[in-house]
């Protein structure tokens, strides 16, 4: 990875998340003006605003060229978040104690709002086997609580960024329209949790909490909307992507993994070793719930993570899922046309 895109990406776990002391002051104040984000990638031309990569020739004694990477402040936030996650999780069991902070609990107690509001909103009868439109009953719910259920997770001197980081709770459960989820609303939810980091509602100890907590009641609800409401994956590659859904738990539960003594990525694909271990690692999770939705050789219907059950170690599994996270997701414009940019995550050029 080029310098300048790897400090750029740095920039969270340096400040808000990284090594900020408990009693510093968040960089956004009370007195920030926020906004309610909107989409500004509509071409693939835009997309040099959010990430833009140039070659540039240089003569110094001798020819030769560089990469020069130019970053958005959102892309270079984002980016910060997962990686600073990635890091805090690195060798450390979803079972292992950490802190609970109240915003935590707050979070979780929103998504168990959401969890309630699909068991009172079942599916109706309908001719199209997939996509049941009381999916839409149930986001119609959503849409009108969404600034009050974030209002209750706020600090009361950060109120006024409700309506700005409610938009990417509204955007992180699938889309109303076409009744599809994919990594893109997955995204959206990150964005969310980046967004109270910045606000100072979520610190630095909250980390583990973040990714084993409420990322993890997250996922839960997602599945369970899902499977409630026979949701499409949204843009899947199929057999060639990793996951009809989901990204980032295997970038985090690969993490999870790194120097553990007796487990390897070939022992993922192991059934047995996942329903021993699924309940402890993230990875695995998502494995056990891959066998529960598909069927036929695992090989034949999730043809990438069979692949990456071949890597040596954890670590390089992990490198290789950021780089292909990056790759497949960040730098598509499938996805990102619908990513939307406020003040705190900003479609502006990063500082140099």
């Amino acid at each position: 990875m080029a310098e300048t895109e790897q400090q750029s990406e740095n920039y969270l776990y340096l400040t808000d998340l990284g090594s900020t002391p408990e009693d510093e002051a968040p960089e956004v104040t009370a007195s920030n003006t926020f906004m309610v984000p909107k989409k500004e990638i509509s071409m693939v031309s835009d997309m040099g605003k959010w990430k833009r990569s140039q070659f540039i020739k240089a003569y110094i004694l001798i020819h030769y060229r560089f990469q020069h990477i130019s970053l958005s402040q959102a892309y270079a936030d984002y980016m910060g978040f997962v990686l600073t996650l990635n890091e805090g999780v690195k060798g450390k069991k979803l079972t292992c104690e950490y802190k609970v902070s109240e915003t935590v609990e707050k979070l979780l107690e929103l998504l168990g709002t959401l969890d309630h509001w699909i068991n009172e909103t079942p599916p109706v009868d309908q001719p199209s086997r997939f996509g049941n439109k009381a999916y839409r009953t149930w986001y119609t719910k959503l849409d009108q609580e969404a600034e009050n259920l974030v209002t209750a997770v706020l600090p009361a001197d950060r109120c006024a960024a409700a309506p700005e980081i409610a938009v990417y709770l509204k955007e992180s459960v699938g889309n109303p329209t076409r009744i599809d989820y994919g990594t893109g609303h997955e995204a959206a939810f990150a964005a969310f949790l980046c967004c109270l980091c910045k606000v100072g509602a979520l610190r630095v100890d909250d980390q583990l909490a973040i990714v084993f907590k409420v990322f993890n009641r997250y996922l839960s609800v997602m599945r369970k909307l899902q499977r409630t409401y026979r949701m499409e994956p949204a843009g899947s590659q199929g057999v060639w992507g990793l996951d009809d859904f989901q990204f980032l738990p295997f970038i985090w539960g690969s993490s999870q993994f790194i120097d553990h003594p007796t487990l390897e990525p070939r022992h993922f694909i192991d059934e047995r070793v996942v329903n021993e271990y699924h309940q402890d690692y993230m990875f695995l999770d998502c494995i056990k719930f891959i066998n529960e939705m598909k069927t036929g050789p695992f090989a034949e219907h999730s043809n990438q993570l069979w692949n990456i059950s071949a890597v040596p170690s954890w670590s390089k599994v992990n490198q290789g899922l950021i780089r292909m996270y990056k790759a497949e997701c960040l730098e598509k414009f499938p996805v990102i046309q619908h990513f939307k940019f406020g003040s705190l995550l900003s479609i502006q050029p990063t500082k140099p």
